[in-house]
């Protein structure tokens, strides 16, 4: 009965804000803390907060990784004081010695630096890979040919195929909706890959994959279909902080 519910009320919901409320299924509270759910690991926790596996075992003192519970809550913030590993580690600069040298007077200061110009910031184009496509290994979802979306609301592509192919996801993730209660998407499904970026499959016969499940790289996660369209095809889209982009500028070539 409540899935009901929720399909029906999702149903009367437009695709962005599904998206958006795909995108923050993974939240911290104020304190810095992530509770953990089913089908999370140490890794996609770490991805889901752009954290290191390493930091978030060492900040919350995990001796097995492994052994996380659902309900655990898991501190995905630097600790006050601890500043986040981010690679291999480097040696400090000694601080400025605040003694004056032992031939010059006491009164004496350094001389100030000069800043440093830093580069004009590039405008980010949406359709450019940018940082966070570029952490993405994609591939393509199925076979088939591909074309911009005959429907014009959407910005992604279709590709067409046979009933019953393989549909796979495009690239490692966690699935953040699936089910049928977007109107004119038919059966759905959302991969979350980063905090910035989902992907998204719909149309499809059959989906395979349930909400809070982990997905690698080619894993199949549906059939394809003509569900809620009158061709049998894929819709694919790829969305970054909620806004399609360019999915032929980070697809690989074929």
């Amino acid at each position: 009965m409540g899935q009901f519910h929720r399909t029906t009320a999702l149903a009367a919901l437009p695709l962005a804000l599904v998206l958006l409320l795909a995108g923050c299924a993974s939240t911290a509270d104020s304190d810095g803390y992530y509770t953990v759910k089913r089908g999370d690991t140490l890794y996609s926790i770490g991805r889901d907060f752009d954290q290191s596996p390493a930091n978030l075992r060492t900040w919350n003192r995990l001796r097995n990784p492994d052994d996380l519970e659902v309900g655990q809550r898991i501190l995905v913030r630097p600790p006050v004081g601890v500043v986040a590993r981010t690679g291999a580690g480097q040696s400090p600069r000694p601080a400025a010695s605040s003694s004056p040298s032992a031939s010059g007077s006491g009164s004496r200061k350094p001389a100030p630096s000069r800043p440093t110009a830093k580069p004009a910031a590039k405008p980010q184009d949406d359709d450019a890979p940018a940082g966070a496509e570029a952490k993405v290994d994609w591939s393509w979802p199925t076979a088939g040919k591909s074309a911009p979306s005959a429907d014009s609301y959407k910005k992604g592509i279709d590709i067409i195929g046979s009933e019953g192919q393989s549909v796979v996801a495009a690239a490692a993730g966690k699935v953040t909706y699936a089910g049928h209660g977007i109107r004119g998407y038919g059966n759905m499904v959302i991969i979350k890959h980063t905090p910035q970026l989902l992907s998204v499959y719909a149309h499809n016969k059959t989906i395979l994959v349930k909400e809070g499940q982990t997905v690698t790289r080619g894993q199949q996660i549906a059939t394809m279909g003509n569900s809620d369209t009158n061709k049998v095809k894929l819709y694919f889209e790829i969305r970054r902080n909620g806004k399609p982009i360019n999915v032929m500028a980070v697809l690989p070539a074929r």
